[in-house]
């Protein structure tokens, strides 16, 4: 069967169903906005309709102080895309040594006898920038950041509304079920949409590896038409049914921790609504993800980085990997793994909690 056949039912599915998403949280958002200014604060809202505990007013506060009227659904959609914009430009060197990692083995990399090319983070980022230039750790950068515009966007920013669809009316707590839905629904929608940057993303990142006559693509925009060239619109598309699998584990290790960690903290008053509750709830939240997610991640870049008909599915190309690298190949590139969506985790949700407080405070001022 052709990689990517199913692509395409897939993929009107989940549009379908981002349609009736958008129409149910605009629904949400219109019934909260009936209400009176004062019902609108925190305290007034139901917690099933607030992301998150107040703060104590008396608290000192690490960055900006949380508004009196929630951020709309729109602020979170455009917040969450800058966010990942941001953690992508601080961490993406790590992505790129993470990948490189990853398909060690299966690429021709030049190696000595006595020597693998790559050993260690620090060693392949020292390696690529001693080889290829400092550059080269940005590679595929453009493509990053496209997708970070609209896959961050939707299963971080439309995150909390789409919980709260699955929250009960009138519940006082949202369950872990809730949780884990929302975070299934998003990451899917979102890969449905973005999976064609992150194939070129992937494609770019691990062609540095290759001699310079040897690598497939010359931009961004040439990936993009090459690939589709060459493999057809599938081509753009290839991976889709492990990355929806990924990344509805990824967002259940990720958000629904974050989201886990910062309401036990809060509740336990143990730290106030800011900064540090935001670091220590993503960096756990990084290390879940990781753990959860890295075998899933090792078998989506060597099938996204393969060559037409290399592997008949992403199943076959587990099967490789197993015979290749045993048990230990799921875990390959683990440490910058972490490295990676650790400092990713922690520079993310800080600058969208920031950026959604922020565009919540400047909407009066603009009103």
């Amino acid at each position: 069967m052709p990689p990517g056949e199913h692509c395409f039912p897939v993929t009107r599915s989940l549009a379908a169903g981002m349609s009736w998403l958008l129409y149910k949280v605009g629904a949400r958002e219109t019934a909260l906005r009936a209400l009176p200014v004062q019902g609108r604060s925190w305290n007034a809202v139901p917690r099933s309709l607030r992301p998150s505990s107040p703060s104590s007013p008396s608290a000192a506060m690490v960055g900006l102080k949380a508004p009196e009227v929630p951020p709309t659904a729109a602020m979170k959609f455009i917040s969450a895309g800058m966010a990942g914009c941001i953690a992508d430009l601080c961490t993406f060197p790590l992505d790129t040594a993470k990948v490189r990692l990853q398909i060690q083995g299966e690429v021709r990399i030049p190696r000595t006898i006595s020597s693998v090319e790559y050993r260690g983070v620090l060693g392949t980022l020292s390696t690529m920038v001693r080889t290829e230039g400092a550059r080269s750790l940005y590679s595929g950068l453009a493509a990053g950041l496209q997708r970070q515009m609209s896959f961050a966007s939707i299963r971080i920013g439309l995150y909390d509304s789409v919980k709260q669809l699955y929250t009960p009316k009138g519940a006082e707590n949202t369950g872990m079920a809730a949780r884990l839905l929302a975070g299934c629904t998003t990451g899917a929608v979102a890969v449905a949409c973005a999976q064609p940057t992150d194939v070129v993303k992937v494609r770019f990142q691990a062609s540095g590896a290759l001699s310079e006559s040897a690598r497939r693509y010359s931009s961004t925009v040439d990936a993009y038409r090459t690939i589709a060239r060459e493999e057809g619109i599938r081509g753009l598309w290839r991976g889709t049914l492990p990355n929806i699998a990924r990344n509805a584990i990824i967002n259940c290790g990720e958000l629904v921790t974050y989201d886990l960690l910062k309401d036990a903290l809060l509740q336990a008053q143990l730290m106030t609504d800011n900064v540090p509750c935001h670091f220590v709830a993503a960096f756990g939240a990084g290390f879940c993800a990781t753990v959860v997610a890295s075998p899933v991640d090792v078998v989506k870049t060597r099938y996204m980085n393969a060559s037409p008909g290399q592997y008949r599915n992403a199943l076959s190309c587990l099967l490789a990997l197993l015979m290749q690298d045993g048990p230990a190949g799921l875990y390959k590139g683990f440490v910058p793994s972490f490295l990676r969506l650790g400092s990713w985790n922690v520079v993310m949700f800080v600058s969208y909690e920031q950026l959604q407080r922020a565009m919540a405070l400047a909407r009066p001022a603009l009103a």
